[in-house]
């Protein structure tokens, strides 16, 4: 394999932009092992006390992950978000303001292999969230289990990641005075196997759970595209039925994280290695005037019936689809292109 190296001479920002999605990376794959692995020198050490201080601390901290977070203003405006929204560039796009009065629950599609788009324009203020949508505060939902390893668990928490748990959305999308929004990734870790460049299979036809929360706690729904997401990498052929998916799949069962082979380029070559490639990610808030464009409203049906929900269902999914039909010969996507419900 020919190997094609960088340039030596860059722009000190081009550097500045790898070194913070290096460092993104590297909290996505390792930080939480980091983490973990100083609490437990900690605890062989003669500073043991303060690990079991900070184990007095988790079990009295226990609900914060599932009752709104500890979200820092101070961590969501690093300067090193902004250097990572330049690196692909990040763009979060919308056509007219949120009502602040709702509570909404976005719909965030697709996964992608680590969530970019998600991260970069919910969990920081790089994109300009906060000044998009004044009023509203962003959460995005993340599995319960990262918010049980010591250290790292504060760390998500201060850009706004919340426990996954159906508590932790109720208790979003319950608050009275609007203003919250919930974001899912509605296709989960599933669908991030198959998430690789030219793909456009969400994991949506069996996703109803978002629906009944929002139909229970009258949440109004966005359904949010991000056109590039499935840019970033590549990923090694896993089909339905390989045996390498079935691994893949068994283990997601199990650990119910999704463990899938990406590679795209390295710090200094371009070649591979674990770092993203340079590619757009453009997500489209959709908040225009026509029915199917704008936020889905609900009404609030604390027992909604299967039927309420597959109608609710059934038109998110013809929202979902017009946005991305609308958008897509904007951001390179070809006519004959469409959207594949799995």
């Amino acid at each position: 394999m020919k190997i094609e190296f960088a340039p030596l001479r860059l722009p000190l920002r081009r550097r500045l932009q790898t070194a913070a999605v290096v460092q993104w990376v590297f909290s996505f794959l390792a930080l939480a092992q980091v983490c973990l692995g100083v609490f437990v020198l900690l605890c062989l050490s003669d500073w043991w006390i303060l690990a079991a201080l900070y184990v007095g601390w988790l079990y009295l901290d226990r609900d914060t992950p599932s009752c709104g977070g500890r979200r820092s203003h101070w961590v969501r405006n690093w300067r090193v978000w902004t250097y990572f929204r330049d690196y692909f560039p990040i763009t979060l796009m919308k056509t007219a303001d949120l009502d602040p009065r709702y509570n909404y629950l976005f719909g965030f599609h697709p996964h992608g292999v680590l969530v970019a788009g998600g991260f970069g324009n919910f969990c920081t203020e790089a994109s300009g969230f906060s000044r998009m949508f004044p009023g509203l505060t962003p959460y995005l939902l993340m599995l319960p289990f990262w918010f049980r390893v010591p250290f790292f668990r504060e760390y998500i928490m201060g850009g706004g990641l919340v426990s996954s748990e159906k508590a932790s959305a109720s208790y979003l999308l319950s608050r009275p005075g609007g203003g919250q929004a919930a974001v899912i990734a509605v296709g989960g870790a599933p669908e991030s196997l198959d998430a690789r460049p030219g793909a456009l299979t969400l994991q949506l036809l069996q996703r109803k759970g978002f629906i009944k929360l929002a139909l229970k706690h009258g949440a109004w729904l966005v359904p949010v595209f991000s056109f590039g997401e499935n840019e970033l990498f590549d990923q090694m052929e896993n089909p339905a039925g390989s045996a390498l998916r079935r691994v893949q799949d068994r283990l997601q069962r199990i650990m119910g994280v999704a463990l899938p082979l990406f590679h795209a380029r390295g710090v200094f070559q371009y070649s591979f290695g674990l770092l993203p490639y340079r590619k757009p990610i453009h997500t489209v808030v959709p908040v225009t005037e026509d029915f199917l464009g704008r936020p889905i409203p609900v009404s609030q049906n604390p027992c909604p019936s299967k039927d309420d929900i597959d109608a609710l269902h059934t038109l998110y999914m013809e929202a979902l689809t017009q946005v991305f039909e609308e958008n897509k010969n904007n951001y390179g996507i070809p006519e004959d292109k469409h959207l594949n419900f799995i």
